[in-house]
C-alpha cells in the first residue's frame, strides 16, 4: 500500500509517504506557512498518481492547520477517488513518544490545553481520559505513576508538571502514517466527503471582556 500522511495541527508542517511499510518524511517549522509548504513538500516525496489513500492529522489542534490538512487530503483524494482517514493528533503525539502510557497535552491557547490520557494495548491506543479542551489546573490526572507527559502544554503550563515529561514532542506525519496503515489495511478509510477535522473546541478567540480579565 502507498499512501500520504499530512500533519499540520501545530507550528510544524509534516508530511510522509508510506510505501509498503517504509516511510519517507519531511518536516519543518512552518509558522503560518503550512498552506504554502505542505503540498510542495509532499510532491517532493511522491507523485499523486502513485497514492492509494491519504491520512491526515484530524485534530485537535490549531483551527487553520486542521483545515489545511483536511482540505489537502480531500483535494488529493477527490481527484482519484481515494479513501481518506483522519487520525487523532493526541494519539499521534502518544505514538511519537515511544511509551505505552502517555498523557498527551497540546497548548490550545486562551489558557486551555487539548488533553487526553492514552494507553497502548495490543498495538492500539485506548483513551483512559477522553480527549478534551480544559483549563490546565482542571486537567484530570490518570491513576498510577507510570505515565509520561508529552507535548508543548507541559512547557507552557507549569501546573501540569509530571515526574516524567517530553514537552518537546509534537504530532508528526510519521506517527500519523504508522497509525493509519493498519486501519487503511482493515478498510477503515472513508470517502473524502466524510473527512472532517476534530476541533474539540469551537471557540477561536477570547472576547474583549475575557481579555480584560486575563
Amino acid at each position: 500500500m502507498r499512501f500520504a500522511a499530512i500533519e499540520t495541527s501545530t507550528e510544524w508542517c509534516s508530511v510522509a509517504v508510506w510505501r509498503d511499510g517504509e516511510i519517507a518524511a519531511l518536516e519543518r517549522r512552518a509558522g503560518n506557512r503550512h498552506s504554502e509548504l505542505a503540498l510542495p513538500m509532499l510532491q517532493s516525496l511522491a507523485k499523486a498518481s502513485e497514492l492509494e489513500a491519504v491520512a491526515f492529522g484530524a485534530g485537535p489542534g490549531a483551527f487553520t492547520g486542521l483545515r489545511i490538512a483536511c482540505g489537502l487530503a480531500q483535494g488529493l483524494a477527490f481527484a482519484r477517488n481515494l479513501p481518506v482517514i483522519g487520525i487523532s493528533t493526541l494519539e499521534a503525539l502518544a505514538q511519537e513518544s515511544g511509551a505505552a502510557r502517555v498523557v498527551a497535552c497540546i497548548d490550545a491557547r486562551m489558557r486551555e490545553v487539548y488533553y487526553a490520557a492514552l494507553e497502548k494495548r495490543a498495538g492500539r491506543w485506548h483513551e483512559l481520559i477522553a480527549t478534551q479542551c480544559v483549563a490546565p489546573e482542571r486537567a484530570p490526572r490518570p491513576p498510577g505513576d507510570d505515565w509520561i507527559g508529552c507535548g508543548n502544554g507541559f512547557a507552557v503550563y507549569p501546573a501540569l508538571r509530571m515526574a516524567r515529561m517530553k514537552p518537546e514532542l509534537h504530532p508528526t506525519a510519521i506517527a500519523i502514517a504508522q497509525l493509519a496503515a493498519p486501519r487503511l489495511a482493515a478498510g477503515e478509510g472513508l470517502d473524502a466527503a466524510f473527512a472532517l477535522p476534530f476541533y474539540v473546541r469551537e471557540k477561536v478567540a477570547l472576547t474583549k471582556e475575557e481579555l480584560g480579565r486575563a
